[in-house]
């Protein structure tokens, strides 16, 4: 059974179309990263997902069950089987709280006994020592922070997590150990992950597929290692064209794909496909009619894009990389 099963899901918040009919799934045990620029609608899908907003339209299944219209009471019982881990851990965290009322504030609400224990148990798995419970969140620097928010998240064993762009406010720094510690995690403990970031280098390194969302749609789906070895959609081959790279020689070989405009408006999206007005191939087929988003080559590959082939070839607007500036 699938973990999430997202089907044609829309988000209006009156005109503006944050979200658009973005369909997705997501295995047990598996991590897709959702990933896109900023205004995109990630975090909106995100927040549909955990039913913090009511979708204008389509459904949200969640383990097999239909949670999209379920009511406050309805929805209870099904809300321990979804998480969410915030950007900003100190805006997450009740300052009027201890770190064990934060951290255990779950169980409660499942009205469980054996709360302290449990509450010690996730604590020492986030990798803070047990003491930590007595203290305020203002206390904590924000690595740890986000630590106790990762185990109120965790505390009752959900079946899918969402994190929501769990290290963009952190210290550098503390960045890779946040990351390393939801790899460990999500390993150990097998839960379904929806990895909402912009950091490429992220992706590449805890996902295991990569959905591509452009102004409220998905333009590209499939497995890490297709999406980053062969991008079909010209937007994934910007995006990665503009990922840093760990080898110096290599980042100043490299040459990003400069698209020109910012992102339309999501109150008036362009016609056709949404990309075409930033497409550097764009044809008039791009600018009338919405491409389809449909399977290509191998491992479930799907893009949404008139000028990519059934076997994935197509345009490859990528710069040569060394060429001269």
């Amino acid at each position: 059974m699938d973990a999430l099963e997202v089907e044609d899901l829309v988000m209006h918040y009156g005109p503006v179309r944050a979200v658009d009919g973005v369909t997705l799934r997501i295995r047990q045990g598996s991590v897709v990263a959702l990933v896109g620029e900023s205004g995109s609608g990630k975090s909106t899908v995100g927040r549909c997902i955990v039913r913090l907003v009511e979708p204008s339209g389509g459904t949200v299944h969640l383990a097999g069950v239909d949670i999209t219209h379920l009511n406050r009471r309805q929805l209870r019982p099904h809300r321990r089987n979804v998480s969410i881990v915030f950007q900003d851990p100190a805006g997450s965290l009740d300052p009027r709280l201890s770190v064990g009322d934060i951290v255990g504030e779950p169980l409660r609400l499942m009205r469980r006994k054996d709360i302290p224990a449990k509450v010690n148990e996730a604590l020492r798995r986030v990798g803070l020592r047990p003491e930590v419970a007595h203290r305020a969140p203002h206390e904590l620097s924000g690595g740890q922070r986000q630590r106790v928010s990762i185990a109120r998240a965790l505390i009752s064993e959900p079946h899918l997590l969402v994190a929501d762009e769990p290290t963009s406010a952190l210290d550098v720094s503390v960045q890779a150990a946040v990351l390393n510690l939801l790899a460990d995690l999500q390993r150990d403990l097998g839960f379904a992950c929806l990895f909402i970031t912009h950091d490429l280098s992220a992706v590449e390194y805890l996902a295991d597929e990569v959905a591509v969302m452009y102004l409220g749609q998905l333009v590209e789906q499939g497995p890490r290692a297709r999406i980053f070895g062969k991008p079909a959609h010209p937007y994934t081959q910007a995006l990665l064209s503009a990922a840093p790279v760990p080898d110096p020689a290599e980042q100043r070989a490299r040459r990003p794909v400069l698209l020109g405009d910012d992102l339309p408006s999501a109150i008036d999206p362009p016609s056709g496909c949404r990309f075409h007005t930033r497409c550097p191939v764009a044809v008039d087929k791009c600018r009338t009619v919405v491409p389809e988003r449909r399977t290509i080559g191998e491992g479930g590959h799907q893009v949404a894009c008139h000028l990519v082939n059934d076997d994935g070839t197509g345009p490859d607007v990528r710069p040569t990389e060394g060429a001269a500036r």
